[in-house]
């Protein structure tokens, strides 16, 4: 649809509404700032979305390998021959044998639940996710039978920092003549880490695998073998390839199984926000409905003469598509430009609403992650911006066709 020198200079005059004539400028202002309000939120909201599953997702596989096989029945004895057989699949790129088990932690009588992880010295200076974050000790004296490694917040909530001692107690314990006695063993803390997900940092102790065999009793087994691959998301034909390799005896569960609940429930309120978010575009959407209705009622008698002066409809009907339209276009890129501003910088603004108000606006506790993250898709963004523009179209359509159906005669008759 092309339009003529003519159609354009009208449209920018009735835009530029006279003095006393200021209402309809108001409405045109609180037009655009509807629209450019409900993209920018948009926007935003998607963008923390997305942040907060790429980076949860980040920690969640920093921390955990993408699949862990365990034995069916007991632990692994022969577990070197089952680790170098799982190196030789295609696809995998790291095979760490370990010891998983539950304790309580203790100190000072206070207790909390504790994940233990046995692992080999060599697993975690390679892990950069837990190398990087070490806030306080050294992972050079993660090595012999009495030593762990803490998450920060375990160890606040504990009262203890590096160096103290802290007791691990597991339920698998002692035979006697009295029944099942609990096994405990103090242990030093030798590093803290802090990755920023406080499931983990508020419930990981990692030891030295030989500690960690001793203290299960479990001799020179483990009790499974974490995999890292090379693409997460072809972790189901890898699953194919250690069935294959290793026989039915053994069980594997990858890291979509482990979630499927948790990430399920955080991509149906993604889409469930983007609806509510698209809705508040639709009701900005009216005010240029309203705005332009105002518009060619009060430009009737202006509309009359252009018609007796040779104005087609057609020309009518695309003055008014175009001031409409020049609303929706300005809303859409100022409401652009600010959810794509407000998304990148949304932790400073987060940090400065904290201090301001005293209050914690992302508490760890019940996020998991100790920050907002944020990534920005390029293709929503146009996405936000193609649905934003197109509402706005159609919300011009029935006040053009009306202006274009204005008869002169009754416009001029009381004149």
């Amino acid at each position: 649809m092309m339009f003529t020198a003519f159609e354009r200079m009208v449209a920018r005059r009735y835009l530029r509404a006279r003095r006393q004539e200021g209402s309809l400028s108001v409405i045109a202002i609180f037009s655009v700032i509807g629209i450019a309000l409900g993209v920018a939120t948009l926007i935003v909201v998607m963008a923390v979305m997305n942040g907060f599953r790429a980076d949860l997702l980040s920690r969640i596989l920093g921390v955990n390998g993408h699949l862990t096989v365990f034995a069916d029945q007991g632990p692994m004895e022969d577990f070197e021959s089952t680790t170098l057989r799982l190196r030789q699949i295609i696809g995998v790129s790291s095979v760490v044998p370990q010891i998983q088990g539950q304790v309580m932690v203790t100190s000072g009588g206070r207790a909390l639940g504790g994940l233990v992880r046995g692992v080999r010295p060599e697993t975690l200076t390679g892990r950069a996710l837990i190398a990087d974050n070490i806030v306080a000790g050294s992972l050079e004296d993660f090595r012999g039978e009495d030593v762990v490694l803490l998450g920060s917040r375990l160890a606040r909530r504990l009262g203890l920092t590096v160096g103290d001692g802290v007791t691990l107690v597991t339920p698998r314990g002692n035979q006697t003549i009295m029944g099942t006695m609990p096994r405990l063993k103090t242990y030093r803390i030798v590093a803290l880490f802090q990755i920023g997900m406080y499931e983990y940092d508020s419930s990981f102790v990692y030891m030295p695998l030989e500690a960690a065999q001793l203290y299960f009793r479990l001799s020179e087994s483990v009790n499974a073998i974490e995999l890292f691959v090379e693409n997460p998301e072809e972790i189901a034909a890898i699953r194919r390839h250690i069935r294959s390799a290793l026989g039915g005896d053994f069980r594997t569960v990858d890291w979509q199984q482990a979630n499927s609940s948790f990430f399920s429930a955080v991509q149906v309120e993604r889409n469930v926000m983007a609806l509510i978010l698209t809705l508040i575009i639709l009701v900005a959407t009216f005010n240029i409905i309203s705005g332009q209705i105002v518009l060619v009622r009060d430009k009737g008698h202006d509309i009359a003469i252009l018609r007796t002066m040779g104005a087609t409809r057609g020309m009518i009907l695309r003055i008014f598509l175009m001031t409409g339209t020049f609303i929706g276009v300005v809303g859409t890129f100022f409401g652009c430009l600010a959810g794509v501003l407000l998304a990148r910088n949304i932790e400073v603004i987060r940090t400065l609403l904290q201090t301001l108000t005293g209050t914690e606006l992302f508490p760890a506790e019940i996020y998991f992650l100790s920050h907002l993250p944020s990534k920005i898709d390029p293709v929503e963004v146009v996405a936000v911006a193609v649905v934003a523009l197109v509402l706005s179209f159609l919300a011009t359509l029935y006040p053009s066709w009306r202006a274009a159906r204005l008869d002169p005669v009754e416009a001029l008759r009381y004149e």
